[in-house]
């Protein structure tokens, strides 16, 4: 049986650098069982045998990290005024740490324990732009006296400018609210490591923590700040260490906070009491919901939690339910898209399609034509799964699996209730697809959702679900195809070249630039130094005529539809991208970001 591999020590290391002999290890080691509870390190410079500076370099290379001496390194000043722009100097002391440089993208930083991974994550989240934290280790006597020319508080208190791709800091201190949860909970002090509290806290009872006031607050702050911030997601994903929050905003994940690894219980156990899920159970994924309303605004919250080797993971997905009043106006279509959608709302009867990815905005963009047809002289059905956006005037019906509510039967039954419209949430299966053609032939105006990359391979998509290709043909009057992408920010908009290899990816003519400036966002606090805020729809609406019709009788391939519909007057998505990033509104790169897949 091999034997175990011991762990390397700084004696071990002073060893090797020829530092300390067999004998005077020993000699370390016989001292360290009379001083109980005296650190080796402290006992070895005790005895004489090497110096301070040796053992902290020894120290260094095994938590693999440069050693610094401030005794003959001293801290940049320019670094140290960042740094206190963003942090306050009692942080500072409070974390035995202190700026020594800035070069390029880096902040080296002389820590006392440079495993601190919390404070190093704090540090990063609240100086922001976009810096990677370097910890260095230095002696704490060293530390301490530099940070004693210090002045007692910072230029300007937190928070701290969000860094770049991270999304934005918390509008308090995360530090102070740990120590006000374990001195409320458990009248001691935080800790900074990665396994602060842990084995005090083994035993508490994560639904009981859960039920008091500290963590109440985290779970109302992490929820407030991603409404302020208009994120649409927030994930809570437990790690080995800590716990991330992130905001999925514009899109795009930010990681925005992490906490530790004490609190992924906790903080799961008060979501799921929220949503209404059982605190207890936790091999199985759960689903729940909630509501809540901040900023003057009412948010239905929708909940899942699956296990992970780490701990609970939870999704909150945030639907703001003022969306779909926003109107069809304001959701990115240009000047004809919108004439051939108000067109195809105007039909008495047939089929709409709305196609894209999950997340494209599909749901918007229907619920923003049901507003605008929802009116007194018309009878609106909807069977969704769940039901996102509660609109007055408006029949809404969840699927219920369990109690045999599905698309079919809730389809079945909408049509012994004389309705005039009806929305299928999506139609995933054929007997779905024939009862929703049976409405939509049988004089009632459907509207629906599928997974496709464009508008015309809507109709392959149909084919290949089962649907007979003269039933598309007589039924489907149009598919609207969508991407959401981000808006330019308009706060720090500016002028710029793009590449000609970037712009030729369009397939465009680059003379159709005549001269126009196209623009990109620089990155502001505004904007998170992302470069974009908000998004807007790129669209591709696709209108049923004779000729199209012909093919999908005969089964046409999909590249002899998608030609019949640009010859009709389809602007496809990449170009309708193209006419945006000409008016300034997005970028060519996130065009193709959203736009273009393999094979497209």
């Amino acid at each position: 049986m091999q034997a175990p591999t011991m762990r390397r020590t700084v004696l071990d290391v002073l060893k090797e650098q020829g530092k300390l002999t067999d004998e005077q290890i020993q000699a370390v080691l016989q001292a360290q069982q009379q001083a109980v509870g005296q650190p080796i390190e402290r006992i070895v410079v005790d005895l004489g045998f090497v110096s301070e500076t040796d053992v902290l370099a020894a120290q260094a290379r095994l938590l693999n990290v440069q050693y610094v001496d401030l005794n003959k390194v001293r801290p940049d000043e320019s670094a140290i005024s960042i740094v206190l722009s963003k942090v306050p100097a009692d942080y500072l002391r409070q974390k035995k740490c202190i700026p020594i440089r800035i070069e390029q993208n880096r902040l080296w930083i002389a820590m006392a324990n440079p495993r601190d991974i919390m404070t190093i994550d704090e540090l990063r989240t609240r100086i922001g732009g976009g810096l990677v934290i370097v910890p260095l280790l230095a002696s704490q006597s060293q530390i301490e006296a530099a940070l004693g020319e210090l002045p007692a508080q910072s230029p300007i208190p937190t928070p701290a400018a969000p860094p770049s791709g991270r999304g934005t800091g918390f509008g308090f201190s995360v530090d102070d609210l740990l120590k006000q949860i374990d001195s409320e909970r458990y009248g001691g002090e935080t800790t900074s490591g990665p396994l602060a509290g842990q084995i005090a806290r083994v035993d508490a009872a994560d639904a009981e923590v859960a039920q008091e006031a500290p963590i109440i607050r985290l779970v109302d702050t992490i929820l407030r700040e991603a409404i302020r911030n208009e994120a649409t997601d927030i994930h809570i994903e437990p790690l080995q260490n800590g716990v991330r929050i992130r905001y999925r905003i514009d899109g795009i994940l930010h990681e925005v906070l992490r906490l530790p690894k004490w609190l992924s219980a906790p903080l799961v156990a008060r979501i799921k009491i929220l949503g209404d899920m059982d605190v207890a159970e936790k091999r199985v994924p759960q689903d729940g919901r909630m509501r809540i309303e901040m900023q003057k605004k009412r948010f239905d919250v929708r909940i899942s939690t699956i296990p992970t080797v780490n701990g609970e993971k939870a999704v909150l997905r945030l639907l703001d339910q003022s969306s779909p009043l926003m109107g069809l106006e304001r959701l990115g279509l240009w000047e004809d898209d919108l004439a051939k959608v108000e067109y195809l709302m105007s039909q008495p009867y047939g089929m709409i399609l709305s196609t894209g990815p999950t997340g494209s905005g599909k749901t918007t963009t229907q619920y923003s034509i049901l507003h605008r047809l929802n009116t007194n002289e018309v009878n609106i059905l909807t069977i969704e799964d769940p039901v996102e956006y509660e609109v007055q005037g408006i029949n809404q019906v969840h699927v219920n699996r369990k109690a045999g509510v599905t698309f079919a039967t809730a389809l079945r039954a909408f049509l012994r209730q004389d309705p005039d419209i009806i929305l299928v949430g999506e139609i995933r299966d054929l007997e779905t697809a024939d009862v929703a053609f049976q409405a939509a032939l049988t004089g009632h105006l459907v509207l629906s959702t599928l997974h496709t990359n464009d508008a015309p391979t809507a109709a392959t998509r149909l084919i290949e679900m089962g649907v007979e290709p003269f039933l598309i043909s007589a039924a489907v009057i149009g598919v609207i195809a969508q991407r959401l992408a981000r808006r330019v920010c308009s706060n720090c908009k500016e002028p710029y070249k793009y590449p000609e290899e970037v712009l030729m990816r369009f397939g465009v003519d680059l003379s159709e630039l005549d001269g126009r400036e196209l623009y990109r966002g620089k990155g502001c606090e505004a904007c998170r130094y992302t470069g974009y805020k908000g998004r807007i729809g790129i669209f591709e609406v696709f209108v049923m005529n004779t000729e199209i019709a012909d093919l999908i009788l005969r089964r046409a391939p999909i590249s002899e539809i998608r030609d019949a519909a640009v010859a009709s007057g389809m602007t496809t998505l990449l170009r309708d991208g193209w006419r945006k990033v000409l008016a300034g509104v997005t970028t060519p790169q996130e065009v193709l970001r959203v736009v273009t897949t393999v094979g497209y």
